[in-house]
């Protein structure tokens, strides 16, 4: 009867580890994705080169931590905030603001097929932003 009693709560742990590590596998690349940017950019105080980026995130809510990386390493960390889409987006892409000083700063990230897309940074909310580098 004990014999019995442990296997069922191994059995039931062991299904439970089980869907929970396969949860997290499906969560985390959910959590990525691509960047070509077509123009220097300045991101969090980085100034980010043309070329392409992988993108990775974590958090649980709205507001996330995005690692920008190029060559494996991460090149910059940017707190974004996922943003909902009433229908998917058409295309990869990102979107920036022209500062008075000159600088371009990347305020969103778009993603094919996406019901969803990156605001980036902290001033995220800003209305005078252009879309820029459309990716296919």
């Amino acid at each position: 009867m004990n014999v019995s009693k442990i296997s069922n709560g191994l059995l039931l742990g062991l299904t439970l580890l089980v869907a929970t590590s396969g949860s997290a596998a499906t969560n985390s690349s959910q959590n990525k994705g691509s960047l070509n940017i077509q123009e220097p950019v300045t991101v969090n105080g980085t100034r980010l080169a043309m070329g392409n980026y992988q993108l990775k995130w974590e958090g649980t809510g709205p507001d996330v931590a995005l690692n920008i990386i190029q060559s494996h390493k991460i090149v910059a960390t940017v707190p974004a905030r996922l943003v909902d889409l009433a229908r998917p987006g058409r295309a990869d892409g990102y979107e920036i603001r022209k500062e008075e000083d000159g600088n371009t700063l990347l305020t969103s990230i778009d993603f094919s097929g996406k019901k969803y897309q990156l605001a980036v940074g902290q001033d995220s909310a800003a209305t005078d932003e252009n879309t820029i580098g459309s990716q296919k």
